[in-house]
């Protein structure tokens, strides 16, 4: 059968001990297939495999295997914003909503999507603008959260949405969350869970002062700027999909968008989200008395 992809760009976590095992089965795995194999990180364990800049993976790979979890989909995914190349997800650990392909079944289901028998997922992304800069702070496939810099205090806040106020409020921060991030912390702040097909966004406020609050719904293209009152007494950040933050102060204005260019997913051909989404949030569990 025709492989379409032979050139693999491997995309692990820089020291990330527990996909040491899994990265070597994937490479003598890849080796058999007599596949060229590339790395974004240099590993001890694997001297002989060349090393190159994810600025390389698109004039030097054919597909990006991003080993790990989740977590690691979601760092590829930032990465390979713009480029047009797909990434595939090896699961290391539980079962992941984005990284479908185990360890258990590597042969058998990676084999079917060198062979082309896969489907697209693609899936858009976010972009955090401070102060309306030209340049965006970050990149998210999950979620921009601005969130309270100091534990348990809370921030004063007000949103606009296309240029229009939606409403002030004081809470420990806002989710603004794609469909993909809408079953993560916007889930846990009480936002509903979007399909993964649906052009929209979720604002899910965490622990708002006030019994009014619900989480709401917009159009995936929709500017939202969140303004932090000149009344707060202490600062607050602006996390991308749970990385280190940016610091804002009283004023200070940020503003989420759609990213103009999307990540390309390969499942394979029976994925079914919804049986993800049974697995992980245990649907499927029978009632007992």
């Amino acid at each position: 059968m025709n492989n379409p992809f032979k050139r693999i760009g491997l995309f692990i976590r820089k020291d990330d001990p527990v996909v040491e095992t899994a990265v070597i089965q994937v490479n003598k795995f890849l080796q058999t297939r007599g596949l060229q194999i590339f790395s974004n990180e240099p590993m001890r364990f694997l001297p002989d495999l060349e090393v190159i800049s994810i600025a390389e993976f698109p004039a030097s790979c054919d597909l990006t295997v991003a080993i790990g979890g989740d977590g690691t989909m979601l760092s590829a995914a930032r990465a390979l914003a713009g480029f047009d190349i797909p990434v595939v997800g090896i699961n290391v650990g539980r079962l992941g909503f984005l990284a479908d392909v185990t360890l258990k079944n590597l042969e058998k289901q990676l084999s079917r999507i060198l062979d082309g028998q896969y489907r697209h997922d693609n899936r858009f992304l976010l972009q955090a603008h401070l102060n309306k800069a030209e340049q965006p702070i970050s990149i998210a496939m999950n979620d921009v959260v601005v969130h309270s810099h100091q534990g348990l205090h809370m921030i004063e806040f007000e949103t606009h949405i296309n240029g229009r106020f939606l409403n002030s409020q004081r809470a420990d921060g806002l989710v603004i969350a794609t469909p993909t991030g809408s079953t993560a912390y916007a889930m846990s702040a009480g936002g509903p869970i979007l399909d993964v097909d649906l052009d929209a966004l979720v604002l899910a406020s965490v622990c708002p002062h006030t019994l009014s609050n619900r989480p709401l719904v917009v159009a995936a293209s929709s500017i939202i700027d969140i303004t932090l009152s000149e009344k707060n007494s202490t600062s607050a950040l602006v996390t991308c999909d749970g990385r280190p933050g940016h610091l804002l102060g009283p004023g200070d204005t940020i503003r989420i968008q759609r990213h103009p260019n999307r990540i390309d997913l390969l499942h394979l051909e029976d994925h079914d989200h919804y049986s993800i989404l049974r697995a992980k949030l245990e649907w499927g569990r029978k009632l007992t008395c």
